[in-house]
């Protein structure tokens, strides 16, 4: 009998022990921005984004030890209004790197929201593997009086260590809500629910780490995509132009004088503009440059030759994208081709 107890209890440990190295390895790859952000009292508004490093956001919240093996990387340490083309190419090859490893199950990336919808789409579009990668940022900064933060890394910790967070792409996690990047963008200054996911909703939710899901991926991405960064150092300029009442030619006559190779139209309505402006993006078109019709309205379809005469001007309708994605989505598209067709294509097919 005595052998038999020694026996269960021997096997009772060792089950435990399974189970205690059975948490999935998450890195957090962090790029600064709120979440890692400093006021230099709790009474302002203002503060220094990017003022903590990753450990000291991990161990800002003790929890996150019992959802997954946690460790950091500093890919950079910056607001992210100012993230750019470089970031995003040591981002990304970063991020494929570590989870092309057997020990890793899963990335978190803390970025902060300014740009957090653009970056999380690049890295949807160029990433290969099917592992949970997930975007987390925070409205408040880390010393605010009802910080975001911590809250937010946790959840997003347990998103991506959830058996079920794989091949869906990259995900967002803020405010409880999990959004795919291809879904979200930024509607408000300040408020803790500034992402939404106007034309096909959320992925899911959490409830203080329990993942609840509700849609899964409609189109390419991560695994599924078809481009790739191999060999690219440097990525197409595109610029957008924001369209208003009364605008002229100027501004995108001095894109195409600098060599652009792409132009977003922010168009009013169904991504529409003045006649002045319609007249130099069909001269940009006949010059090489590529124009893609979006919307500045921030949700529904720009499909084409609705208003616009897509086929007689060479022009390419955005779809369902906003400007600042649809300028993403143009710059790795120009990597494979300028032919306007194919471009539209791709931007149907994504």
């Amino acid at each position: 009998m005595r052998k038999l107890l020694s026996l269960m209890l021997t096997l009772t440990l060792f089950s435990c022990t399974l189970q205690a190295a059975a948490k999935p390895h998450i890195v957090v790859l962090a790029t600064g921005g709120t979440i890692a952000g400093a006021q230099s009292s709790k009474e302002q508004a203002g503060y220094t984004a990017g003022s903590f490093s990753v450990d000291n956001l991990i161990q800002a919240v003790p929890q996150l030890k019992d959802l997954a093996d946690l460790s950091g990387e500093q890919v950079a340490n910056i607001g992210s209004q100012n993230m750019n083309n470089e970031v995003w190419l040591q981002l990304a090859a970063r991020a494929q790197a570590v989870l092309a490893r057997d020990d890793v199950d899963g990335v978190v990336v803390t970025h902060g929201t300014d740009t957090m919808e653009e970056t999380s789409w690049f890295l949807d579009l160029v990433i290969r593997s099917d592992k949970p990668i997930v975007f987390v940022g925070s409205m408040r900064p880390e010393t605010a009086i009802s910080a975001d933060g911590p809250a937010n890394l946790y959840n997003a910790v347990a998103v991506a260590a959830h058996p079920e967070a794989g091949k869906r792409g990259v995900l967002v996690l803020m405010n409880d809500d999990i959004h795919f990047a291809r879904e979200i963008t930024k509607h408000n200054t300040t408020h803790l629910n500034t992402f939404r996911s106007f034309n096909r909703g959320r992925a899911g939710t959490v409830n203080t780490g329990t993942v609840h899901w509700f849609n899964s991926p409609t189109t390419p991405q991560t695994a599924n995509s078809a481009f790739s960064l191999d060999g690219v150092t440097e990525l197409p300029r595109v610029e957008i132009v924001y369209s208003y009442a009364n605008l002229g030619r100027e501004r995108i006559d001095f894109l195409v004088e600098k060599g652009v190779k792409g132009i977003v139209l922010a168009g009013v309505g169904d991504g529409n503009t003045t006649d002045p402006a319609l007249a130099a993006l069909s001269n940009a078109v006949q010059k090489g440059v590529a124009v893609v019709r979006s919307s500045r309205t921030g949700s529904g379809l720009v499909v084409r030759n609705v208003e616009i005469n897509d086929d007689q001007m060479g022009t390419i309708a955005a779809m369902e994208f906003n400007p600042q994605k649809a300028r993403i989505l143009l710059m790795l598209a120009l990597l494979k081709t300028d032919d306007a067709q194919k471009i539209q294509q791709t931007f149907a097919t994504y």
